[in-house]
This record gives C-alpha cells, sequence and structure tokens, in this order.
C-alpha cells in the first residue's frame, strides 16, 4: 500500500553522507512472476517464501486464480499455490494485467495449455507495448491468436500444442522467450527455438532455464537458442526467491554515488539475475564491492575519488540503465550507455524518457537510437517526470537523495515493484535501518 503522503510530486530530501545500513530489499519481481507460473504448472502444492508483492505481482496472482489456480497466503512473505494443468481453466472475462508485461507474456504462453479462449487487456500503456514476436511463436506452435495491433489486447485460443521446430526473434525482448521456455517441456514433444539476432537480456531466460530445472524441467542451450525437453509436467517444491537485483541497483547506486555504506542481505554472486552484475558497473566507477556468501556490500567513503564516468555497453542489464544515468552527473567525467534499443518499449520509451529528464537536470545529454552521453554539468533543481515508470522514479529519487533539488512528480508509479521504497529511503535518511559495522 502507498502511503497517502506519496500520492502527490514529493520533493527528495539529500541524506547526509556516511550511513551504514543494511537496505531490505524485496523479493524479485523476475523470479517471483516466473516462480508463479511454474508452481502454478507443477502438480501439488508449492510453498513460495520472500515473494514480493507489488503491483506486478498482484496481476499475476488474480490472473492465475481466476485461471483456477488455488492461491493462500501463508507466514509473513510465503504463498501456498496448489497447482497442476488439471485446474487450468479459461476464465469466462478478460483479465486485466495493467501495465505488467511479465503478466501478459507470460500467461499468453500459458493460455496455450488451456482449452477455450483467454483474452488478456491492460491499460493504456500496455496498449503500446508490443507483443507480435511471442504472438508470431505460438502461431507456428498452431496456437490461434487473435492481437490485431500487435500490442494487447491479446486473445489465445488454446488447449495443447506440438512440439517440432519454431524461429522467434529475439531483439526485442527475452520474455517472449521465457514464456515459450517455461510451456516448451509441456507439449506433445520436444521443442526446439531458434533465436534470429542477437538475445536481449540474455541473463533472464538463463534465470528461466534454471528456474524449470529447479521445478523439474530441462532446457539445453543451442549454438543458436534452446531445445526444451518434453517433461510432460513440473514438481510442486518449496522455493525461496532472491532479493530484487534490479532494485537493488537504487540502494547501491545511493552508497556508491552518496558516501555510505549498504548491505543488502540474500544477494549474493550465486545470484540468478543479470542485474547483479550492476555491483561490477559500480565498482569500475570506483565504489568499493565487498562479497561473501551471505550478502552482498556497496560502499564509498567521504575521502575517497568522486565515481568516474564510463563508456559501458549495458545491453544484458537493461534495467540499470536509468539507475547509472542518475548518478552520472555526479561523476568526473562523461557517461556512455551503448547497445540499449530494447529499452524504448519498456514501461515507456525509458531511452528518451531518461534524456529528457536529465536535461531537464541542466545536463548535457546526447544520444542516438540504441545509445546516450551524458556530460556532467551543473545541476539545476527540476521535477522529474516519471511517465508512470517506476524505474524512473525511483532512479531520480537516489540523485535527490544526494544533492538538493529534485521533486518526483509521481511517486507512487514505484508500486509496480517496489511499494515500500519511500518508507525504506526514509527510514535510511532517519537511520532507523539496521546498522552495519563497515567492512573493507
Amino acid at each position: 500500500m502507498i502511503p497517502a503522503t506519496v500520492l502527490n510530486p514529493l520533493r527528495i530530501l539529500p541524506v547526509a553522507a556516511g550511513q551504514a545500513a543494511r537496505w531490505p530489499v524485496p523479493g524479485s519481481k523476475s523470479i517471483t512472476n516466473r516462480a508463479y507460473v511454474l508452481a502454478a504448472l507443477a502438480e501439488g502444492t508449492t510453498v513460495l517464501e520472500n515473494v514480493l508483492e507489488s503491483d506486478d505481482t498482484v496481476h499475476m496472482r488474480t490472473c492465475l486464480s481466476a485461471m483456477g489456480v488455488i492461491i493462500r497466503d501463508g507466514a509473513p512473505g510465503q504463498v501456498i499455490i496448489e497447482g497442476g494443468r488439471s485446474r487450468l481453466r479459461a476464465p469466462s472475462m478478460p483479465l486485466f494485467v495493467g501495465n505488467s508485461g511479465t503478466t501478459v507474456r507470460f500467461l499468453a504462453g500459458l493460455a496455450a495449455l488451456i482449452p477455450g479462449s483467454t483474452t488478456f487487456v491492460g491499460d493504456a500503456h500496455m496498449a503500446k507495448r508490443p507483443i507480435a514476436d511471442l504472438v508470431d511463436g505460438l502461431r507456428q506452435l498452431g496456437i490461434t491468436v487473435d492481437c490485431a495491433s500487435g500490442c494487447p489486447p491479446i486473445t489465445v485460443h488454446g488447449g495443447t500444442y506440438r512440439g517440432g521446430a519454431i524461429t522467434l526473434a529475439g531483439t526485442k525482448s527475452s520474455q517472449y522467450t521465457t514464456a515459450l521456455l517455461m510451456i516448451a517441456g509441456l507439449g506433445e514433444a520436444d521443442l526446439q527455438i531458434t533465436i534470429e539476432g542477437t538475445l536481449v537480456s540474455k541473463p533472464y531466460v538463463d534465470m528461466t532455464r534454471q528456474m524449470v530445472k529447479e521445478f523439474g524441467g530441462l532446457i539445453d542451450a543451442t549454438a543458436d537458442g534452446f531445445i526444451a525437453r518434453r517433461t510432460g509436467t513440473y514438481r510442486a517444491r518449496s522455493y525461496r526467491i532472491e532479493p530484487d537485483a534490479s532494485t537493488a541497483s537504487y540502494p547501491f547506486a545511493l552508497a556508491a554515488a552518496g558516501c555510505h555504506t549498504i548491505q543488502i542481505d540474500g544477494l549474493t554472486g550465486t545470484s540468478l539475475q543479470g542485474d547483479y552484475g550492476f555491483v561490477e558497473v559500480l565498482r569500475t566507477m570506483g565504489a568499493t564491492v565487498i562479497k561473501t556468501p551471505h550478502h552482498t556490500i556497496v560502499k564509498r567513503d567521504r575521502g575517497d575519488a568522486p565515481l568516474r564516468g564510463i563508456d559501458i555497453d549495458l545491453h544484458h542489464l537493461s534495467d540499470t540503465v536509468m539507475t547509472l544515468a542518475a548518478i552520472a552527473p555526479l561523476c568526473v567525467g562523461p557517461t556512455t550507455i551503448r547497445n540499449i534499443a530494447n529499452i524504448r518499449i519498456k514501461e515507456t520509451d525509458r531511452l528518451l524518457a531518461t534524456v529528457t529528464e536529465l536535461r531537464r537536470l541542466g545536463q548535457e545529454v546526447s544520444h542516438g537510437d540504441d545509445w546516450l552521453r551524458i556530460v556532467p554539468q551543473p545541476l539545476v533543481p527540476a521535477a522529474i517526470e516519471c511517465y508512470g515508470d517506476h524505474r524512473i522514479a525511483m532512479s531520480f529519487a537516489v540523485l535527490g537523495a544526494i544533492v538538493d533539488g529534485v521533486t518526483i512528480t509521481d511517486p507512487a508509479c514505484s508500486a509496480k515493484t517496489y511499494p515500500g521504497f519511500w518508507d525504506d529511503l526514509d527510514s535510511f535518511r532517519a537511520q532507523q535501518m539496521t546498522r552495519i559495522v563497515a567492512q573493507s
């Protein structure tokens, strides 16, 4: 629940340098929504721990319940799911997915297994988010799909599907590949998927393969794609969800750029999430990164040299582009971020939005279709437009927590993935978080 205090534009107050605390990052959205789908397909009772509750995951849960899956809460952070293909049914009404890309894409794949017609509708933003590549993949499987505009609404007429071989475009979103891989082992035969072009955000597909394996499936990588072996079903199990590595980029960036020491428990070098690699970006810029089997710490002391601007390809860490761009004005030298065309079809055109808001703050920014370059300039106070995008809001909040003059116009949009963000930022500012002993 978003507190009433953040429903209106929110002036971000800077945090004095030198704080040292544990930051309680919630469970991963990417893992939570994959776990919901795999648990829905698994025969028996699955218990999920450290489940993220946010707009995106609530949409996933609500839609699965309407599709016949029994879902109930257990202890705090725990969700119990009674799953299996025999429970799945086509809902009588269209399912509302809001602006949750994982929900509509993953469940469009799941609907291929459900006899009858399942329709998904979203909000105004979702109606502009492309899904045509997934539609093409489903049609190659023999599934009838109605999707007139290439964006939601979308209706899937499911039941079963053949295996064999299909070709899938990989350059726009890895979620299309994930949607098909999660159901691929449940068809009539093995399924080979050949990826056309460079697969964007490949670490997310690696995450999918590992999670499918943990629920009893098997997906092999090939030279140009993947082969999913037919298993027919998944196994129910207990499954603990890691803290969200994309979300962790905000406190980690705050530590690096704001001269703090921030520890995140449960997020380690064994993470399934590619965005954990953002800590190495911060290390390259001059922050100290400490990894243990139980937590990760990012720190920079007040006497340390300023962060350095870098030139980097973030093709596989695209959800962290805005985090890096927001702290770039505080660096010595320019920052160039390359190979990021795929961020233009997210919740908004994130490349254009980031350029626009940095310029609003007085920064010198140039860009092309798949890159941007930031040359630091004196910051001009500004109200940041969020475009309904949670990552724009939280990224620029990090900048505002370091330098004065940043207002976030739509703080409530953070509820998409991190409803407690503003409370956690306030707690850090007030030093109400658990203190840690700084480590070198």
